[in-house]
């Protein structure tokens, strides 16, 4: 009777140990995740200049809403962030993107799956390219590969883990390359993310942060 109730109070002891174990795990969770907070929930945007028609045409384009000027000057943007976290130390971080895109060829670099491209550059002058760079350590990303280019529109939602030093830059371009872009035709929208339930008129990607750990 006695080792049963010793046994049993090891296990409650356990069981009172693990709760505090698992704040502390989460605690810091949360925190290595708030290094990336400047760059979490950014998003690309090519936004058609005009309002979506009530029965858009089968592979329909739309001009630009970017352009200001000469469509291939103007028909782009970018943006720069701080990295958070601590010089010298190197952060692996898993991004989920998630939009309406067009297909766009890269070449010279590396496929990785079906949408993601490391490294190269772009293999076709009028479709939307979607970039990420990172200046340490330096590489860079594309979001819509596919093998060839066309008219058309497709959704896209999957998850990538890449390395960020501390205190890196990381920078985002989007370039439409000729003022202008497939239209979302197909009225497609993506669960969860803004402006569902309505559909995008145009194309967007949100990247959001799913997890930070320190590189090992």
């Amino acid at each position: 009777m006695t080792k049963r109730l010793t046994a049993a109070a090891l296990l409650a002891a356990c069981a009172g140990l693990a709760g505090p174990f698992a704040a502390a795990r989460a605690d810091k969770a949360a925190d290595l995740k708030a290094v990336a907070s400047t760059i979490d929930g950014y998003r690309w945007e090519f936004p058609c200049k005009d309002a979506m028609p009530e029965t858009p045409k089968e592979g329909a384009d739309c001009v630009s809403g970017l352009v200001t000027g000469d469509p291939k000057k103007t028909d782009n943007f970018a943006a720069e962030k701080a990295f958070g976290g601590e010089k010298g130390k190197r952060y692996k971080v898993t991004l989920r993107f998630r939009g309406v895109v067009e297909p766009m060829m890269y070449k010279n670099g590396t496929k990785d799956g079906d949408y993601f491209y490391i490294g190269g550059e772009p293999d076709n002058g009028t479709y939307n390219i979607y970039k990420i760079s990172v200046s340490s350590p330096k590489a860079h990303y594309y979001l819509n590969r596919q093998d060839k280019v066309g008219h058309k529109i497709f959704t896209i939602d999957y998850t990538k883990t890449i390395e960020i030093d501390g205190g890196a830059t990381v920078s985002f371009l989007g370039d439409g390359q000729n003022g202008r872009l497939i239209s979302n035709f197909l009225k497609l929208v993506v669960t969860d993310v803004k402006p569902a339930p309505k559909p995008f008129n145009g194309q967007f990607v949100q990247m959001d942060v799913v997890k930070v750990a320190e590189a090992k």
